[in-house]
């Protein structure tokens, strides 16, 4: 991949980490403490993967945009799975919260200039 990635190309790539880094953390939960060999596996392997990423969306990208957009995905796809898969509360104040997590992602990535 060559050194300087195109904007639109460095949001996907941040988009792909970000669905990695909700790969990896959902994972590293069902591997019960890494007890679980085939999930302890699924999360180093997403978790580099989503590292790799976000360094190479982090190329255009301002930092700052990058790794709250990177986290606020993972939080918030974490969130949502851990209520559907690990039935953690879905409380009014949880859902809340992760809406205002998602009007952060939004106004990140509609206000982030066009290149760092």
């Amino acid at each position: 991949m060559s050194a300087i990635v195109s904007n639109a190309n460095a949001w996907l790539l941040l988009a792909a980490a970000g669905v990695l880094e909700i790969l990896w953390a959902v994972s590293m939960k069902a591997s019960a403490g890494f007890t679980n060999k085939p999930l302890a596996i699924v999360t180093f392997a997403a978790a580099w993967a989503s590292f790799w990423l976000l360094g190479l969306a982090m190329r255009t990208l301002p930092v700052g945009t990058a790794y709250a957009v990177w986290t606020g995905i993972g939080a918030v796809g974490a969130a949502g799975l851990g209520m559907v898969l690990f039935n953690e509360p879905a409380t009014v104040a949880r859902l809340g919260c992760i809406a205002l997590i998602v009007a952060g992602i939004l106004g990140l990535t509609l206000l982030a200039p066009e290149a760092a």
